[in-house]
């Protein structure tokens, strides 16, 4: 303990301290290739030269390698990294009984601001400078950020003290919470049982009080999932609203980062924060995001005319739990009395979205190996540090990845040797229509409602399980968030109530940029959610 609480400093100190953080990644000159090298390549391409050529191909390419190495020498931007801190260190089990923490610092920002006073953990795979990020796998260990990603700074900016980073899952491929290099993270709840993923750690760290608010990414339902099964609240925004500049990429048409709390209100308050354009940064955004005053609007508002869907097919799946969804369709019906109508609604496709999903493995492998967890062919900040260390782990380390992971990739190779990107523009395109069914419904209503996960959490699985069970367990869970990654429709799990001791989690989905309808509908689930507990002298089961 001594060596951990040393890496600590008062805030005098710190006000005198500049923040001087190596550079930690220094791109290599490119080199010239050989002769031999070009005619691997060209025989590898289906080409066939004499050796005469391939000199002669040597010689033009390498006049290009020297253009290259012009460019290597000029200074790349750099995101700004504004606050003094140092690096921290890995909290002890003592100090961490959930594994929700993977590592531990003091970061304090601005002294005034929206966030001034609190607390806020950030998932592990979003930079912050000078603090480890391991993105969940030991084939990262020791990797270190020279620059803040675009939320952080944002938090900083607006007073937020940083706390540190939390555990997530390896490379965030998993909806449930074993697959951590670090092991589990448990849920406070029962710590036999999965608290979701990936961004397992964030919603743990909020749940029992050591943040007031965390930052989480979903692809497929990561900050969803955990909100659930954890009883708190998390918001997956419009695609593009909050920057995803400096965090890991999983596949760039689905990246989102969003927050995560105890109530609506830190929710909004966060999302006030470090929602808006990105200065061109991120390729996501388009240029005229419009930013609410989302807790300013949450004062005194009511659901008074507003319309909720309950989705049939969200209730429907052969996996969903009567009683839960039962306790979902009764905190719904319940919005009535405070004014809101409600109605089910059906939309057909939603059972058809994970399938259409899956169609992305080649996007994710193309991202996460191929182009260092950034993507490529696009206008924005790349974090050239990313691209490295990707290389790095692919080449040397690639058995230090989850089974979970490798099975992404293997699947993902496949489908590119033997079809070429066929299914993922088939996916892509498939996504259009998905989209308009839920915007044609969203027409007619102005939420979407149904469970965010249709059963309870799962047993936490153990090295004696089976593979083919560890691959299910982890993927089963994003029946109903996988739709709205794909979308780009805001979506947010509110706790709803209990069932069995275990929490509830209700999933609200609004149109584009529509978050602030969404909270106040979630702001009033709380509401009726808190009365019905407060009569009944416990909450629901």
């Amino acid at each position: 303990m001594t060596s951990q609480r040393s890496n600590r400093v008062s805030d005098d100190k710190l006000s005198k301290l500049d923040l001087h953080l190596p550079n930690l990644y220094v791109c290599p000159a490119v080199r010239k290739p050989t002769n031999g090298q070009l005619k691997d390549i060209a025989h590898d391409l289906g080409f066939h030269y004499e050796d005469e050529d391939i000199q002669n191909y040597k010689e033009i390419i390498g006049e290009s390698i020297e253009s290259i190495n012009n460019a290597e020498r000029l200074m790349e931007p750099r995101l700004p990294t504004k606050y003094p801190r140092l690096p921290g260190y890995r909290p002890n089990q003592q100090e961490n009984p959930y594994n929700a923490w993977y590592w531990k610092c003091e970061i304090q920002g601005s002294r005034c601001g929206k966030l001034a006073g609190k607390r806020i953990a950030i998932k592990d795979n979003v930079a912050v400078a000078g603090v480890p990020m391991m993105n969940g796998c030991f084939a990262l260990e020791g990797y270190t950020p020279d620059f803040d990603a675009t939320v952080v700074n944002r938090i900083l900016e607006e007073g937020g003290f940083i706390a540190g980073k939390t555990t997530c899952e390896n490379l965030c491929l998993s909806g449930s919470s074993y697959t951590a290099a670090k092991g589990p993270v448990f849920n406070p709840h029962d710590t036999t049982i999965s608290c979701g993923g990936s961004s397992s750690g964030s919603a743990v760290a909020v749940l029992v009080g050591d943040v007031d608010m965390a930052i989480g990414s979903d692809q497929g339902g990561s900050v969803r999932l955990p909100a659930a099964w954890t009883g708190i609240v998390g918001l997956k925004p419009t695609y593009g609203l909050v920057p995803y500049t400096g965090a890991w990429s999983l596949e760039p048409s689905v990246d989102h980062l969003g927050p995560m709390a105890r109530t609506v209100r830190d929710c909004a308050t966060l999302l006030e924060v470090i929602a808006g354009y990105d200065n061109g940064n991120d390729h996501r955004q388009c240029k005229h995001i419009q930013v609410h005053e989302y807790v300013k609007e949450l004062e005194g508002s009511n659901i008074s005319g507003i319309s909720i869907g309950i989705l049939e097919e969200g209730l429907s799946n052969p996996k969903a739990d009567p009683g839960l969804c039962g306790v979902v369709e009764s905190v719904v019906n319940q919005l009535s009395s405070l004014g809101a109508s409600i109605k089910r609604i059906s939309i057909p496709l939603h059972s058809k979205a994970t399938d259409i999903w899956n169609c992305l493995s080649e996007g994710i492998y193309e991202t996460t190996v191929r182009h260092g967890g950034v993507g490529s062919g696009h206008n924005g900040f790349y974090p050239s540090g990313f691209i490295n260390e990707c290389a790095k782990m692919i080449k040397s380390r690639p058995n230090d990845i989850s089974d979970q992971t490798k099975l992404t990739l293997m699947k993902a190779e496949y489908l590119k040797r033997n079809y070429d990107g066929r299914v993922y523009a088939k996916g892509r395109n498939l996504t259009i229509t998905l989209r308009e069914a839920y915007d044609k419904s969203l027409e007619e209503v102005n939420i979407i409602a149904m469970p965010t996960i249709p059963f309870t959490p799962t047993k936490l699985l153990t090295k004696d399980d089976s593979l083919p069970e560890y691959h299910r367990r982890a993927s089963e869970v994003n029946i109903n968030t996988h739709p709205f990654n794909l979308t780009g429709h805001p979506a947010l799990s509110v706790n709803a109530g209990y069932l069995r001791k275990l929490p509830v989690g209700l999933m609200l989905v609004g149109r584009h940029y529509d978050e602030i309808t969404i909270f106040k509908v979630a702001q009033a689930v709380e509401k009726i959610r808190d009365e019905t507990a407060t009569k009944n002298g416990f909450l629901m089961t």
